[in-house]
């Protein structure tokens, strides 16, 4: 039978939806790391102290609600690598590797790496107010002068550069800890 409509169109029901191989790839590995990462939370919510010498109701111990949402993360990895695995894929790890060393992929990957040092290095070892300058600073830098379309002078960005990461680092700190009563590291 043919699917076609009036005027010879296709209804979107009948329009072919196969994912492309680069993202039945790119779902195994998700499905792996998210195996990955609930194994481990569910092993460290299971070794959490349970409290039994204050009588803690066994409902309301530190563990359970992460190893709860550690178990269904584990069954959304399985679901998804499972998947993949069924699904054929042909040049899918050549396509997935075009795709993360693409443009859009470096942008994502300075993103995180950013985040990642001001969270977890320039946070810990510095006052928050400079942490969170010198993190506004040299994400505009990076974005505007290297990973930028068009890329912009370094001389002409660093002034603006700078005075928004005294503004950000001024106004965030300012509202955090006067507004919010946050005490901040």
């Amino acid at each position: 039978m043919d699917e076609t409509g009036p005027g010879g169109t296709v209804p979107p029901a009948a329009i072919d939806t196969a994912e492309p191989p680069a993202m039945i790839k790119a779902d195994l590995l998700a499905g792996l790391f998210f195996i990955v990462l609930s194994v481990a939370t569910l092993v460290a919510s299971w070794n959490m102290d349970r409290l039994t010498a204050r009588r803690i109701n066994p409902l309301t111990v530190p563990g359970l609600v992460p190893g709860i949402l550690s178990a269904a993360l584990l069954v959304c990895g399985l679901i998804l690598a499972i998947r993949s695995v069924r699904t054929s894929a042909p040049g899918g790890w050549h396509d997935l590797r075009q795709a993360i060393v693409s443009t859009a992929a470096q942008r994502a990957g300075a993103v995180l790496l950013l985040t990642l040092a001001y969270a977890l290095v320039l946070v810990s070892l510095l006052p928050f107010w400079l942490a969170t300058g010198l993190f506004v600073f040299v994400f505009i830098m990076v974005f505007e002068t290297w990973l930028a379309a068009p890329r912009q002078p370094l001389l002409q960005t660093m002034p603006w550069a700078f005075g928004l990461a005294v503004a950000t680092a001024t106004l965030v700190t300012l509202v955090f800890e006067r507004l919010f009563l946050v005490r901040l590291p």
